[in-house]
């Protein structure tokens, strides 16, 4: 059937309020307005107030009520606006849902689910355009999902759901609009592998969320060229799939990390190191990185976009690290 990435996350938040009633979702406008992005129109007609439950506009008030609520026993699924505003309930993720099973030494799980929108594109001015999913990646206790692709939106929230420990699902609003075929019987999905998008021989560009359409866009570009590109997606940012990135490295033997977070200290730089620590007599060429601009996003478009990773800058890192210069 034809889907929108946006009403595929709607059937998986469907899906789960059918399967389980301990699920509840939660959010700023979630209800009645249908989500700030549409993605929970008409939910609250289905189910009702009591597991349709617009938030003041408190994040760290919000999500606390969801941890108190997951520890209770119930499954919520917590929506946060944009990933900026995640920033607001920092302590509440970080120093609560993150710890708490570690501080009560393995007695207390947190099983909540946080979706969120991240990254830019939109004109959406710095403080809503950020990519900050690698800055949680970094914490221990949280699950970090990305999902780029329409299987992805629609079954991975189950999964994270049956997880007795919390996830946050980032969900890039570019690809809100994207359509595309889902299957019928669309379900849960794994949440533990990187997928292959597309197979090469020459180099392995490495990417997540929605970036994913670029860098398969260079991939074609650089067919044209005779540069063979594997284009392997991680999904899933904590834990990082390591079989799989080092698979595909040690089969190209050149790799380039794309990513919409910044350059410093970000999850592309993880990437290099642990590809050099662990496939460095592999490689035939440094790793390559094409990230964000060291600025906070800009608004103006013609700004924004030259801040971001773009089809001709992984086009030209992967021809720098294949020797294939054009």
């Amino acid at each position: 059937m034809k889907s929108s990435y946006r009403e595929a996350v709607r059937a998986g938040i469907r899906d789960a309020l059918q399967r389980d009633p301990r699920v509840f979702l939660m959010g700023e406008d979630v209800g009645a307005y249908g989500g700030s992005f549409a993605v929970s129109l008409g939910l609250l007609e289905e189910f009702g107030p009591e597991r349709i439950r617009d938030t003041p506009l408190s994040e760290s008030g919000f999500v606390g009520a969801g941890i108190g609520a997951a520890l209770g026993g119930m499954r919520p699924i917590v929506e946060i606006m944009t990933v900026n505003f995640s920033l607001l309930a920092l302590d509440q993720i970080v120093n609560n849902a993150a710890s708490l099973l570690h501080m009560s030494g393995g007695q207390f799980h947190v099983p909540l689910v946080i979706r969120m929108t991240t990254g830019a594109g939109r004109q959406l001015g710095a403080q809503h355009s950020h990519s900050l999913e690698g800055w949680y990646a970094h914490i221990p206790g949280l699950r970090i999902l990305v999902p780029a692709t329409l299987e992805d939106a629609r079954g991975m929230l189950w999964t994270a759901l049956e997880d007795p420990d919390p996830v946050l699902i980032f969900e890039h609003g570019s690809l809100y609009n994207v359509t595309g075929e889902l299957d019928d019987g669309a379900g849960p999905v794994d949440i533990d592998t990187a997928a292959i998008r597309r197979p090469g021989g020459d180099v392995s560009l490495i990417t997540y969320g929605g970036t994913l359409p670029a860098v398969l866009e260079a991939a074609e570009q650089l067919a044209d060229a005779g540069v063979d590109a594997e284009v392997l997606d991680l999904r899933t940012l904590r834990p990082l799939d390591d079989d799989a990135i080092l698979a595909s490295v040690a089969k190209t033997r050149r790799s380039v990390v794309v990513d919409e977070g910044w350059r410093s200290g970000g999850i592309s730089a993880e990437l290099s190191a642990r590809i050099t620590e662990n496939a460095f007599y592999e490689l035939d060429a440094p790793v390559g990185r094409v990230c964000s601009a060291e600025v906070p996003i800009p608004y103006a478009r013609h700004m924004e976009a030259a801040a971001l990773p773009s089809v001709e800058r992984i086009v030209a890192a992967a021809r720098e690290v294949t020797g294939n210069g054009g």
